[in-house]
């Protein structure tokens, strides 16, 4: 009975350091922007490219008051409110962030100081990032004015604020291959990267599993509103028959084909879009004609 009751406490105690061992803060490598400088002009593409303001400018922002990027903006979900953080170039935002800081939050989603971050941060989708735009990223960032402001903390209960279950979660569902394997050519190939990685789509438009994770195989197929209101609608060939030329249109100007305007958190995305250049709207709209429908 001795040998048997140490065993098992061998097997308990193996079982929580090898959970321990994977759960762990996976940073990226200290070489992986060797080599990499950024560029402050081509980061504001990425900055409108993947959103920035539309999370992280205080709630109600409108005009240049949105380039500062105060956070306080609350997100529930099914698993607690989360605010976004302020994430200006000040004390209480990312000023003391190195280029490596930003590049580990974005595609490892890990704090400067070694913390999982909540996957309310779309890191699932900068995953897929290249390391020069968020170089890029980061040189801009530092040029926006500075806020003082300190969000609120996460309102997360029980279990789900244990941040170290999240290297868990990670394991599961952090992955930084394509959904898109195939991309006919190099224009969709460039929308692939806008739609999958800075522009996270995905993060809205696909539905999620019990646990939170996008479900691939409805990929952009449409997803219940977090706030309870209404459906974040389908945007594959299935749902969406607008043309090329009209998404484009719509990402550049927010009317419909029908000359609807977009309105809600769409607005937010089209004030984004507004500011790519016409051959990334165009190629977009070539991702979303070319992605697997979803009925």
């Amino acid at each position: 009975m001795y040998t048997l009751l140490r065993l098992l406490a061998f097997v308990i105690v193996a079982g929580l350091a090898t959970a321990w061992f994977l759960t762990r803060p996976d940073r990226l490598p200290d070489t992986a922007l060797d080599g990499v400088t950024g560029d402050a002009t081509r980061g504001e593409q990425v900055f409108y490219a993947g959103g920035c303001a539309s999370c992280h400018a205080a709630p109600g922002a409108q005009d240049a008051a949105k380039l500062v990027l105060a956070g306080g903006r609350a997100f529930a979900s099914d698993f607690g409110t989360f605010y976004a953080p302020n994430i200006s170039p000040s004390a209480q935002g990312i000023g003391d962030w190195t280029a490596m800081d930003l590049a580990n939050a974005m595609i490892r989603g890990v704090s400067p100081s070694g913390a999982h971050y909540y996957p309310a941060f779309p890191y699932t989708s900068y995953a897929r990032a290249t390391p020069q735009d968020v170089a890029d990223l980061h040189a801009f960032l530092t040029t926006l004015p500075a806020s003082d402001n300190q969000a609120p903390p996460h309102e997360v209960g029980f279990p789900f604020n244990i941040r170290r279950a999240l290297g868990g979660w990670k394991l599961l569902f952090l992955k930084d291959d394509w959904v898109l394997t195939d991309p006919a050519d190099d224009q969709v190939a460039r929308g692939r990267y806008l739609v999958e990685a800075l522009g996270h789509c995905a993060e809205c438009h696909t539905a999620r599993n019990a646990l939170g994770g996008v479900d691939r195989t409805a990929w952009l197929g449409g997803a219940p509103n977090p706030s309870g209101e209404g459906r974040i609608p389908n945007i594959t060939p299935a749902g969406l028959d607008w043309s090329a030329g009209d998404i484009a249109e719509y990402l550049s100007s927010g009317f419909t084909p029908e000359f609807d305007v977009a309105g809600g958190e769409m607005a937010d995305v089209i004030a984004n879009t507004a500011q790519l250049t016409d051959a990334d709207r165009a190629a977009i709209a070539a991702y979303l004609k070319a992605v697997p429908p979803v009925p």
